[in-house]
């Protein structure tokens, strides 16, 4: 014989894994172009000099790696996490991540981290307009963009998050065999044992 026990999910904190899905995984692949754009944009004559792929130089480092690599971790997160607070910490790793793409290079002087190069000659005006766009402002407006939408919808409590933090779990459990016996045998006795008069 088996009962059934229901117990509620865990607490507020529970939100439904699919809540960032979208915005994390754009993050991530907007994270990762970020901080593998400086070594494989000369390939393309699309870089900042030193234009030679695989290239290490402290800014590249500070300037491009690092974001990118936060904003893949945040949006892992976000993709991932099925706990509110978790998948907040991701967005703001994104949004963070994204405003460092944008103002990074403006603090280059104040770290001593050098200097992230001129673009490639062969790029003409438009070139090097899609460069800076790609590399830096545009890409982390988009990143930032896409993790602040994240947050605003995770620190909104809906319907459906209340629903899902409270949704039965259901787990069967067997009864004890000691608890059964007797059970049975009380029945037993009591059935074949005669009323007296």
């Amino acid at each position: 014989m088996t009962e059934t026990v229901v117990a509620a999910r865990h607490g507020r904190l529970a939100i439904p894994r699919s809540r960032g899905a979208a915005s994390g995984f754009l993050v991530v692949l907007l994270g990762a172009w970020g901080a593998l754009a400086p070594f494989v944009g000369p390939y393309l004559d699309f870089a900042y000099t030193p234009a030679q792929a695989w290239t290490w130089t402290a800014a590249r480092g500070w300037l491009e790696v690092l974001p990118g690599v936060v904003a893949v971790v945040g949006g892992l997160l976000l993709l991932m996490s099925g706990n509110r607070a978790t998948a907040m910490l991701g967005g703001w790793l994104g949004v963070a991540a994204g405003v460092w793409f944008v103002v990074g290079r403006s603090f280059t002087a104040t770290l001593a981290i050098g200097d992230l190069g001129a673009p490639t000659a062969t790029l003409n005006a438009q070139g090097v307009l899609l460069l800076e766009l790609a590399f830096f402002t545009g890409l982390g407006t988009l990143i930032a963009v896409l993790a602040a939408l994240a947050v605003g919808r995770l620190s909104v409590r809906s319907v459906r998050d209340v629903s899902y933090a409270q949704r039965p779990v259901a787990t069967d459990v067997d009864e004890p065999r000691d608890m059964r016996e007797p059970r049975r045998r009380r029945h037993f006795w009591h059935r074949r044992t005669p009323v007296p008069h």
